[in-house]
């Protein structure tokens, strides 16, 4: 293969074009699918279409920048190999970019960074080297690495190399679709972002293109407040593909010139669109995979968009498995779906029933109490929704309107993230109760049932219920109870729901009993 003549510091947008036609990324890549989404363009009343960057060999579109800088390399660069600093995507790209082209590859790894990821790496090819309590430790190092054994630093955005490759990517675009309106894409570092805009509005300026940052980390918000790529404060991780400190200077060059808006989102309106592209495409994003559909979805919503074709891209599915709990957990919070409150009610029988018929029998998600005083229980309720922020409103005046003292914490960071999971404690004053673990079907009408049968007889001392989408919901219920109470045997059988009595559970004492 010929070497390619390097670009200058900042090419104009025929020269991007230019290196994007000849950057040799087929070599590796794929020609990924523009999908529709059936389901949530009917919601959205607009045709909404997905580029599948997650079908590429490492499911994320980094492998286009990362092969078409490696690729240019001469003779005497190839020989003595390629180093990055990359905890993610980046560095996937990189290692197998460089096994392809049979060049020795050492990817510089914050010291914490999960196995599966350092596994991939030396899946490529890549050689991990473990280094830093963070990324920017990691990225230190390997930029020193480079200076001594003579190495290439292959930085993950901010190169234009890396931008045309990324640019690839509109190429296919109007290739697949030429009557696109509105192109979604994440912005991190802003290559990809920088990338295509710069190559559509080359070749098509009547299609706007708008980028997505996540809240936490909206480094391109902040340079073009500044003036200039400045460095946050702080930047949050659940998004970590795109979780960048400072945009790069020629990206930045590149956003700020050709990109028509930005918008950012919040982390539950990321969770709510990992769930639209599974529900609807059966893909599994990572949270910066899903970062342009959350933002596609709030911008139509904002300026009220109708009967267009809208673009997005899913950038990646290098997804933490265990991180789908708290997306599942959240999503429902990011579409509006569901309300948390805090209520007090009053501490005797039948209070719990006369709560959930006040609620007209809407479903409850989620019900955490531990009793706490003679007079006021303190109640953590989810409350499924089906007409957003007017329902929930609606909610809130009626238990107002009903005597009951309700906050709402539905936009309350720390109460979603950890106040659910510590409702309760012990009790202020010795109980004679028991404890039971029931399987509640998930069907309208469980709850209400449940109270009827014993909840108006005994005192309800501990409950707690979530849902996980099964058909089945677990709930752990105490009840005050004397030492022989054949009413309450009876009653529980009568109810016909799988339970089972946990009482003597060790943590149950460890934690929740005098």
């Amino acid at each position: 293969m010929a070497e390619s003549q390097p670009l200058p510091a900042e090419p104009c947008p025929a020269e991007y074009l230019r290196a994007a036609l000849r950057a040799p990324v087929y070599e590796v890549t794929q020609v990924t699918p523009l999908q529709v989404m059936s389901k949530i363009s009917k919601r959205l009343s607009n045709t909404i279409l997905v580029k599948r960057e997650d079908r590429q060999p490492v499911h994320s579109f980094k492998l286009r920048g990362a092969y078409s800088l490696i690729a240019g390399l001469n003779v005497e660069q190839r020989a003595c190999g390629v180093i990055t600093a990359s905890a993610g995507n980046h560095a996937q790209g990189v290692a197998l970019s460089a096994s392809k082209l049979c060049i020795p590859s050492l990817i510089v790894m914050p010291i914490n960074t999960a196995d599966i990821k350092v596994d991939a790496v030396r899946s490529f090819g890549g050689e991990p080297l473990m280094y830093g309590a963070n990324f920017d430790e990691a990225n230190t190092r390997a930029i020193e690495l480079a200076r001594e054994r003579n190495l290439t630093f292959v930085p993950p955005f901010d190169h234009p190399a890396v931008i045309a490759g990324q640019g690839t990517l509109a190429m296919e675009l109007l290739q697949q679709d030429g009557h696109l309106d509105r192109i979604f894409l994440p912005v991190g570092g802003g290559g990809l972002a920088a990338g295509v805009a710069v190559l559509i509005k080359h070749l098509m300026p009547q299609i706007k293109v708008i980028g997505v940052e996540a809240e936490e980390s909206a480094c391109l918000c902040a340079a073009l407040s500044a003036g200039e790529p400045v460095d946050l404060a702080r930047v949050g991780l659940f998004a970590d593909g795109v979780a960048v400190r400072r945009i790069g200077n020629e990206t930045f060059r590149l956003c700020r010139k050709y990109l028509d808006d930005v918008v950012t989102v919040d982390s539950d309106a990321i969770c709510a669109a990992v769930k639209d592209l599974f529900e609807d495409v059966r893909a599994i994003a990572e949270p910066s995979g899903a970062l342009a559909l959350a933002g596609m979805k709030k911008y139509v919503k904002q300026h009220t968009i109708r009967n267009e074709r809208l673009a997005h891209v899913l950038s990646g599915a290098n997804v933490n498995f265990h991180s789908l709990r708290y997306v599942s957990e959240r999503c429902e919070l990011g579409e509006q779906r569901e309300a948390l409150m805090a209520v007090t009610i009053p501490e005797k029988k039948g209070s719990f029933l006369a709560f959930c018929e006040l609620l007209g029998g809407r479903p409850v998600t989620e019900f955490n109490y531990r009793y706490s005083n003679a007079d006021n229980a303190y109640i953590f309720v989810g409350v499924q929704l089906t007409h957003g922020r007017v329902e929930r409103e609606k909610i809130l005046a009626e238990l107002t309107a009903g005597g009951y003292q309700v906050v709402d914490l539905s936009d309350d960071e720390m109460a979603k993230l950890h106040v659910r999971y510590m409702v309760g404690g012990r009790p202020s004053k010795p109980l004679h109760e028991r404890l039971f673990s029931f399987e509640f079907p998930e069907s309208p009408g469980a709850l209400l049932k449940f109270l009827y049968t014993l909840g108006t007889h005994w005192n309800i001392s501990l409950f707690h219920y979530s849902s996980h989408g099964t058909d089945y919901g677990r709930v752990l219920a105490g009840f005050e109870l004397a030492e022989q109470e054949p009413a309450f045997a009876w009653n529980l059988s009568a109810l016909g729901y799988e339970c089972h009595d946990v009482s003597a559970n060790p943590a149950f004492h460890f934690f929740l009993t005098n």
